[in-house]
């Protein structure tokens, strides 16, 4: 009998918590660009029983993501596909964090579109940058739903993004947009995908931007909001799991925003819980 394969694209945070609610019974394809963290990832779980394969990939380039889909296709039935690789702006600059943001989302989606079993599920992580990002027009959602994905980084006007800041909003929006667009594709194949915009959550990368020049604000928006805390990796895997399983059946091309309420009160000028 054919494995069912869960592939775990970026093991940080996000990516650990969902590997370890997901995988038991599975065969676990774990990928990242960093060796190091992949390998002491892998044999953590392993050391929890879980059978774990490991690939690194670079999700900016089409000939490696596509080699992890056909790995992935060759270790079994490609049921659930996560895909958490990302970068912040405390992490990176514009160019960079498009590269592996905005295409890496748009790479994945097509290669794994091409071989997710019937049945099966996917998730893209993006964030609620993307609901927070400045206002696109018509043309350009439209460019960055449908544009092919070798082709979306030389869109004119992301050219002119300089600002890591908004160049990570932008390319969280157009997660939305490219989830959207893949259902069809995705549906054919009689799969699912959708992607979750989560808040300000405890992982390395959520630290490191509190701890940087944007800190002081996201600690305001997260006192502002309903629950008023931060989101914790399993907030996100317990919605991950929702959306890949049966019970969201009738669930496709849409993002789930999972943020305690940040992008509420943000839009409607609520006070703080505490005020």
């Amino acid at each position: 009998m054919s494995m069912n394969v869960l592939v775990v694209i970026g093991v940080g945070g996000m990516g650990q918590s969902i590997a370890r609610r997901q995988g038991a019974g599975k065969r676990v394809l774990l990928a990242d660009f960093d060796e190091q963290v992949l390998g002491a990832t892998a044999e953590s779980l392993r050391g929890e029983g879980y059978d774990v394969v490991t690939s690194p990939v670079d999700v900016a380039s089409r000939a490696s993501v596509a080699a992890l889909a056909g790995r992935a296709a060759q270790l079994g039935r490609v049921t659930e596909v996560v895909h958490t690789a990302g970068l912040s702006p405390v992490q990176a600059a514009a160019a960079a964090i498009l590269a592996v943001d905005l295409l890496g989302v748009a790479l994945v989606l097509e290669e794994f579109g091409r071989v997710v079993a019937p049945g099966g599920a996917g998730v893209v992580i993006s964030s609620m940058a993307g609901y927070l990002a400045a206002p696109l027009d018509a043309e350009q959602e439209r460019a960055l739903a449908h544009t092919p994905a070798d082709e979306l980084l030389d869109l004119p006007f992301l050219g002119q993004v300089t600002s890591g800041a908004v160049g990570y909003g932008l390319a969280k929006r157009a997660n939305h947009l490219r989830v959207q667009a893949a259902s069809g594709a995705w549906g054919r194949r009689g799969a699912r995908i959708n992607s979750i915009s989560p808040g300000v959550v405890s992982t390395p990368m959520g630290r490191q931007e509190l701890a940087g020049d944007s800190g002081e604000l996201m600690r305001s928006m997260i006192d502002a909001s309903a629950t008023g805390r931060l989101g914790t990796p399993a907030d996100i895997a317990a919605a991950t799991a929702f959306l890949l399983g049966p019970d969201s059946a009738f669930v496709s091309g849409t993002d789930l925003l999972v943020d305690g309420g940040v992008v509420a009160a943000l839009r409607t000028g609520a006070p703080s819980p505490a005020a």
